[in-house]
């Protein structure tokens, strides 16, 4: 370990410590070259490709540090956005069947090819790699606040197309608009609580107020992208006298040849999943519209939580030498977030304009049928302004499967008045909500750690899922 690895947990979320796969790859991931500061886990960590699910690290861009596409994970770009509406929950129980209905009809769900952006060539498809929701605002399929309320402006920089191999957008080209499977929904959410009524005005929420959260990713040419630079950088490492503990962490210098295909590959998929979700967006609108005649979800923020980006940070001293470094904008760090989310301070400049002095809005997603929250940014935060991302799976998809059925699931959530509409019993029953940590203790770890505040707490009413 070049690093110590740090695990924000209350006892209760703590994963066991003999034999944990999860705490194992926290202490592999301080083994990165040119790593500091920590390797870091939030509460909702297990077990994942080579990071935990739930891992952050940033390495010195400029002292040999590393990109592992381990550190990013299979789905680059799963994220969340949040629409809020001017709609309370009694206005729209009475028409909730039919808004399901028509969501169910026209989401795109599971794991195959359809989308609701029909692409009609890889030159389009290009365009959306390059452009992210840039190109999807200026083809219609949206307005100026999703650009300005997304993260990054609506598009990372520096994607590269020929860094994404035919393959990865064969995958993609018929996917633009697709909830995909496993933990991905679409739901919609009431305000419950309100925890901060200053910034919770500033994110337009009320208690009462029915929100669609929305929790994608960038699907199969994400996962080809990482598979693909796996293998690259498996092969490269040797060249670089790199040696990691486990061959999942694959990786190669930020400021090398490999490092800088798969950054670039990875900024395309990133693009490609924020107009995934941008599309998805579109579809609840017209759904609204066609049921409600009102079309007024408006985007409070979208947000990715698997990603690594090159950012400046001041890091915290370990050598006298650093200690005895003058202080100035901070070093160049590849921060690796694999299940974690960015969290911004209030003044940070990589907040949209309209919520500088308030932070940025931080979206954690629960498990169906269990509360979400909407968090923010707060002056302080450690682990490179990092915070946790949902609920964090305590049970395997196998093991949920055997301890109940997709009919006693339904039941269980039509008690609870949830209307859910869902691609397969077993889908359904892979995301079981005891197969999830408890996401408000997830939460209050976070903010009694410091690296997020809470602002309100959504439940679901309606389920989308793949």
């Amino acid at each position: 370990m070049r690093v110590p690895g740090i695990v924000f947990a209350s006892r209760d979320l703590l994963p066991e410590v003999s034999g944990d796969q999860a705490l194992d790859q926290v202490v592999n991931v301080a083994a990165l070259p040119g790593i500091v500061e920590a390797s870091y886990a939030m509460p909702d960590v297990h077990w994942g490709y080579g990071f935990p699910i739930g891992g952050v690290a940033a390495t010195d861009v400029e002292a040999g540090g590393v990109i592992s596409p381990g550190g990013v994970g299979f789905d680059i770009s799963c994220g969340v956005r949040l629409l809020t509406s001017p709609f309370s929950e009694a206005s729209v129980r009475r028409r909730l069947p039919e808004i399901m209905d028509e969501l169910e009809r026209t989401v795109p769900k599971g794991m195959g090819p359809g989308g609701i952006w029909r692409v009609d060539s890889e030159h389009e498809l290009d365009q959306i790699l390059l452009g992210g929701v840039f190109e999807a605002v200026d083809r219609g399929h949206g307005t100026q606040r999703d650009l300005d309320r997304c993260e990054d402006g609506g598009a990372l920089e520096g994607a590269e197309t020929d860094a994404v191999s035919d393959r990865a957008k064969a995958r993609g080209i018929r996917q633009v608009g697709s909830l995909g499977s496993g933990n991905h929904f679409l739901e919609l959410q009431v305000v419950s609580d309100v925890t901060d009524e200053r910034v919770a005005e500033a994110f337009e929420l009320f208690e009462g107020q029915v929100c669609v959260m929305i929790h994608s990713g960038s699907r199969g040419l994400g996962h080809q992208i990482c598979t693909d630079h796996v293998k690259t950088m498996e092969s490269a490492m040797a060249r670089y006298d790199i040696e990691v503990p486990d061959r999942q962490l694959a990786c190669a210098p930020v400021r090398s040849p490999e490092g800088a295909a798969y950054l670039g590959a990875m900024a395309a998929a990133a693009n490609y999943g924020r107009v995934n979700r941008q599309m998805l967006a579109e579809s609840a609108r017209r759904a609204f519209d066609r049921v409600l005649g009102s079309a007024d979800l408006s985007l409070l923020y979208d947000v990715s939580h698997n990603l690594a980006k090159l950012e400046l940070h001041r890091v915290e001293a370990q050598s006298p030498a650093d200690r005895a470094a003058p202080e100035g904008p901070g070093r160049l760090l590849c921060v690796h977030r694999k299940g974690a989310t960015r969290a911004l301070p209030p003044g940070h400049p990589g907040i949209p304009a309209d919520l500088i002095d308030v932070g940025q809005p931080v979206l954690v997603p629960g498990s169906m049928g269990t509360a979400s929250h909407v968090l923010v940014g707060v002056p302080g935060s450690g682990a490179f302004h990092s915070t946790c991302h949902g609920a964090g799976r305590v049970m395997s998809r196998h093991a949920a499967r055997k301890r109940t059925s997709g009919s006693a699931l339904r039941r269980e959530l039509a008690s609870l008045d949830i209307e859910v509409r869902a691609g397969s019993n077993r889908g359904l029953t892979e995301e079981a909500p005891f197969s999830y940590k408890n996401v408000d203790a997830v939460v209050e770890v976070v903010e009694r750690a410091g690296l997020a505040g809470r602002v309100a707490r959504l439940v679901p009413i309606g389920v989308v899922k793949g």
